[in-house]
Formats: C-alpha cells, sequence, structure tokens
C-alpha cells in the first residue's frame, strides 16, 4: 500500500519493468507482461519493488561532479536543510469523504509543499489538495495562509495552490534528468504533521523510472525516483533535494511493509504540469504507456525488434487510440528521429506542439509500418 497524506491510503502495485506516461498530465502507463508486487504514497501505504533492467541502461546521464564524494556529506545536508527548509510548507485540508455506507464525512488531511514563486505559487501532490474544501498554508516562520488550488493533474499527482503573501521563501528547482543512482539527496517535508518544523532525512537514489499502480483497473503511475531517504506519512507533495539545494522531485509515495523504500515525482515532469497550469502553456500529449525494449524483454516475450518503446496501455480516447496505436506495438521513430529507448520518445514528443501532426513508425507483429497521430493537449484541472 502506498501512503500520501495523512488520511489518503491507496493500495499500489509495483510494475516488474519501467513504464512511462507520455506527455504532460498523462501518467497513463501500464505494467508490461509479467508485472506483479505492491506499494503504498507517502502518506500511509505500501508496495513491493520491481526489477528493472533498464535502470543500468547507457541512458542514465553522467554523475554530476558535485556528488563526487568530494563533499563532506554531514556538512552539505545541513546547508541543504538551512537553505531549502523555509520554503518547505505545511498543507492542512479539509475535505469530504464518503465512508462504506455512502455516507459523506468532512476529514482532515495533511501533506507538504514547496514553494517555488515568488508570486505564492506552492507544488504538492493532488491527493493532498484534490477537491479539498478548505486549504491552510503554514510556513516554518510561523506565517498561515489560506491556500487555494490553481490547478491539478491527478493523472501525475501533481497540483499548484496559491498563497498570497509578501517576502516568501523560494526553492529552487534542479533537473532530475541529470539524477544518477547511488546519488545523495535530501528528503524535506512535514513528516506525521510534527511540530516544529519542516523534518529531514537523507538517503540515495535507490533506482530511476519505476511505477507503482493505483489499482486493478487503474493506469500505471511513473516514472518515478526511487530513494532510501526516510518518507512518511505527512511528507507528500515536499521536496526530495540534490546536495545542490535543487529540489529535483515531488516526494509522493513509500513502502509500508518495506524499509527504505519511497518514490518521488521527476521535478522535470512536476516543471511541465506547473507550467501549463501556471502560465497555460499547453504541454504535447500522446497518451500511452510504454516501457524500453531490452535484451531480457525480446528474449522472454520473442520481441521482433531489439530496440524501440513496447506500447503496454492506451489511453482511452487520446491521440495515440485514435491514430491506431496499440497494446504490442514497438515505436522505432517518432517524427523521423530513432527512438531507442522512452527517453527518446519523451525528448521527441517534447519538441511538439499540441495540434502537430506526427508520423510515428512502429513494427506490429514482425512489420513495420507508419502512422499519423494528432497530438492532444495533456490534461489539467483548472
Amino acid at each position: 500500500m502506498v501512503l500520501r497524506a495523512r488520511r489518503r491510503i491507496l493500495p499500489v502495485t509495483l510494475s516488474l519493468i519501467m513504464l512511462l506516461a507520455l506527455g504532460a498530465g498523462c501518467s497513463v502507463q501500464q505494467p508490461a507482461p509479467g508485472s506483479s508486487p505492491t506499494a503504498t504514497p507517502a502518506a500511509s501505504g505500501a508496495t513491493t519493488p520491481s526489477t528493472n533492467p533498464s535502470n543500468t541502461s547507457p541512458a542514465n546521464p553522467p554523475a554530476p561532479a558535485a556528488n563526487s564524494g568530494t563533499v563532506d556529506l554531514a556538512t552539505a545536508v545541513e546547508e541543504v536543510a538551512r537553505e531549502v527548509s523555509p520554503a518547505v510548507a505545511f498543507v492542512t485540508v479539509r475535505k469530504v469523504e464518503t465512508d462504506i455506507f455512502g455516507f459523506g464525512q468532512v476529514v482532515e488531511g495533511e501533506g507538504s509543499g514547496v514553494v517555488f514563486d515568488q508570486r505564492g505559487y506552492i507544488l504538492t501532490n493532488d491527493h493532498v489538495v484534490g477537491e479539498a474544501l478548505e486549504i491552510v498554508v503554514v510556513l516554518p516562520d510561523g506565517r498561515q495562509f489560506a491556500g487555494r488550488v490553481v490547478g491539478r493533474s491527478p493523472e501525475n499527482d501533481i497540483a499548484v495552490i496559491k498563497v498570497d503573501g509578501d517576502n516568501l521563501p523560494v526553492a529552487k528547482l534542479g533537473d532530475s534528468d541529470t539524477l544518477r543512482v547511488g546519488q545523495w539527496v535530501v528528503a524535506i517535508g512535514n513528516a506525521l504533521g510534527l511540530e516544529g518544523g519542516p523534518t529531514v532525512t537523507a538517503g540515495v537514489i535507490s533506482a530511476l523510472n519505476r511505477t507503482i499502480r493505483p489499482g486493478p483497473n487503474e493506469p500505471p503511475f511513473g516514472p518515478l525516483i526511487q530513494t532510501d531517504a526516510a518518507i512518511n506519512p505527512g511528507n507528500s507533495g515536499g521536496p526530495l533535494v540534490n546536495l545542490q539545494g535543487e529540489v529535483v522531485g515531488i516526494n509522493t509515495a513509500k513502502v509500508r511493509q518495506a524499509e527504505g523504500i519511497g518514490f518521488a515525482i521527476p521535478i522535470n515532469k512536476a516543471k511541465e504540469i506547473a507550467s501549463q497550469i501556471v502560465e497555460a502553456r499547453p504541454q504535447p500529449y500522446l497518451g500511452i504507456g510504454g516501457v524500453t525494449v531490452t535484451q531480457p524483454l525480446v528474449v522472454r516475450f520473442n520481441l521482433p525488434v531489439d530496440r524501440g518503446v513496447l506500447v503496454v496501455w492506451v489511453a482511452p480516447g487520446s491521440p495515440a487510440e485514435q491514430a491506431g496505436l496499440m497494446p504490442g506495438d514497438i515505436i522505432v521513430r517518432f517524427a523521423g528521429q530513432e527512438i531507442a529507448r522512452v527517453s527518446d520518445l519523451e525528448q521527441a514528443l517534447r519538441q511538439h506542439q499540441p495540434g502537430d501532426q506526427v508520423e510515428i513508425a512502429i513494427n506490429r507483429e514482425g512489420a513495420e509500418r507508419s502512422i499519423t497521430v494528432t497530438l492532444g493537449e495533456a490534461p489539467v484541472i483548472r
């Protein structure tokens, strides 16, 4: 089960293979054939870890020099806490939830958020503030504000809320594409709603491109950063920070039945969604879940090609479905660009705008063919 806001407990299944939702605002993915285990969000819940052969692929970028081990770890964590903690907000909400008898009741929930813009914009999880009747934001300096939801992306568990205040502390957003397995990170959030300011824990990036699944009939959720930095109920929506003091993820889930397994949404995905919400900047949307074709997959499922992105789920009504993409198709080229892995496809997608017509080359049952897709706009709720 995966834990998120303190009152929210969401069971999820952790895929055995990396999956990736393509397009901001679209975590539509499906575990590849043979998936199993379970997981929980950063407020209360649990998962079973999965094996991802692609985590050690050449796609991983070079390790940042600042994490080479020359930095004194204790001093670095202390500096990160001092720099970033003032921008980490304690978020409390009141919302109506339906009990097992179908009656609505008002409940309170707790989570975290991080101020990323001096105008008062705060990143958090959708499961923390979604459908909230009332939002109260408290900063570590004691200031308290009424918050309002600016926009939400439930599929990606990202929301942006806003408060009206002056001289707000702001955290710097980093680049999650540069993360490396084994890199030190710091998780900051209001664990268990304890008094006295945010809780700071340190750990490493345990894996990249993990995927968890909310339920048997729901699309998978990912890609996610896996970390062993302690993430507890109330941490949902708080930042995962590198040793340079840059936010590289938004904490979202932990595994209750295991020690040292937590998950965060990559900050690059969160930035795309925040930009779409705050600046009304539409993001392109394809609407599939896919996995990088690896040699173990080729052998296990007798795939006809040894590189590309295997489509494992297509969102109903999405541009992909309308164009005729099907589970089992392998995308080998996108708008003329060779596609070897999921990251190639995501980068190619970002070069386009909603409404663009794109030719996609796929391999279907051993035969290559081309289809034309009209890209949509990634869905958000404003």
